[in-house]
């Protein structure tokens, strides 16, 4: 067993050495830190050679009182001599407060951190595209390797399963809408236009823009945290050692089907919200059904649902490709899954607005208005 630690002070021609010995351990140092702090012999060595073992707290206290006499430290053997090295290195001042920063030069940083990882994020999306489009080349030159299964499970977790949320939003969208239009333009004498607001609106913007946003919040989520969960137990690596594409067997199927039902969900998602608004004209502004439908059929362009198929696909390919990007960014912990989650979300929300936005321009450029 190791003796316990002490310390003596003798002179060695000029020098005056500090001599610990024994074991300068945590279990055995006693009240020898104590009495080194109320030692009043200077020196201006310490001599490690006569210690038997020593811990990280025998190091940090042999540092300290070297550090605080100016003294060297010698004699220590390659062990001892590598904990004085590592405390040495944490040996830094710790501020209780942080420095304060202009309020000014704070909101300047926060700004281009985000502007940062905006830009991050948005190199990492495109190639996520470019490589998930290496995946869809892939398949298509190995037909073999196309998992119709998966894709068949995502139709109905995509949009079987979203049919329910998505007419009861859209229907009360409908209702809305009329609701609206009509208080407005009664001012006027002009409720009978209504009919038009409801029907250019919803084929043409709302229908195919709200239902993105209920896949982003129901589905897009979904992509990131089955993935995200999938990254934290390992299993894609898993797939990649046994020689399977995740690209392929996970997000290709999740794109696919997102990108195929879109349009679909977007006209169902209209053509529910025209019946909500129908309804309330023939309760509120007494407009039969069948005149509705005529009314309808003559104000509104087939151009309007054009424009809204269109869009629809390019913002399913969005959200998917934003849910499972996001799903394969996970690492660490649990946590980081719900931080992936919601940046999904926001992030799909956010890319659907801005291309909307962008269709809205275009169309109107092209004629299609």
């Amino acid at each position: 067993m190791s003796s316990a630690a002490d310390f003596v002070t003798v002179h060695e021609g000029d020098h005056c050495v500090l001599r610990p010995s024994g074991s300068l351990s945590l279990a055995r140092l006693g009240d020898v830190p104590d009495r080194l702090e109320k030692t009043a012999t200077p020196f201006d060595r310490v001599d490690l050679s006569q210690v038997e073992h020593i811990d990280t707290v025998g190091a940090w206290i042999m540092y300290r009182i070297a550090r605080d006499h100016g003294a060297e430290i010698v004699g220590a053997d390659a062990d001892a001599q590598r904990l004085i090295d590592q405390v040495a290195k944490a040996d830094k001042p710790v501020r209780v407060r942080p420095d304060r920063t202009h309020p000014f030069v704070r909101v300047l940083s926060e700004i281009g951190a985000a502007v940062i990882s905006s830009g991050r994020t948005l190199a990492g999306l495109l190639g996520f595209l470019g490589a998930t489009v290496m995946a869809a080349g892939s398949v298509i030159r190995h037909p073999r390797r196309f998992r119709l299964n998966a894709v068949v499970q995502r139709f109905e977790v995509v949009g079987v399963s979203a049919l329910g949320i998505i007419g009861l939003m859209s229907f009360l969208i409908g209702i809305v809408i009329a609701q609206q239009g009509a208080v407005q333009l009664r001012q006027f004498g002009a409720e009978v236009f209504t009919i038009n607001l409801i029907g250019r609106i919803t084929l043409r913007e709302l229908g195919v823009l709200m239902t993105a946003i209920m896949v982003a919040g129901r589905s897009g989520s979904a992509f990131a945290a089955q993935l995200g969960t999938m990254k934290l137990t390992e299993e894609i690596d898993a797939m990649r050692t046994i020689g399977v594409s995740p690209m392929e067997a996970l997000v290709l199927p999740r794109v696919i089907a997102t990108v195929v039902l879109m349009p679909l969900l977007g006209f169902y998602a209209s053509l529910v919200a025209i019946i909500g608004g129908g309804l309330l004209c023939w309760i509120s502004l007494e407009i039969p059904p069948i005149t509705f439908i005529q009314r309808v059929r003559e104000v509104v362009p087939l151009t309007d649902l054009y424009v809204g198929l269109v869009k629809a696909p390019v913002f399913g390919a969005i959200i998917a490709m934003t849910g499972c990007f996001q799903g394969m960014q996970v690492e660490g912990n649990a946590e980081e899954v719900g931080l992936r989650t919601t940046a999904a979300v926001v992030q799909a929300i956010f890319l659907v607005i801005v291309l909307d936005a962008f269709f809205a321009v275009f169309f109107t450029w092209v004629g299609w208005i």
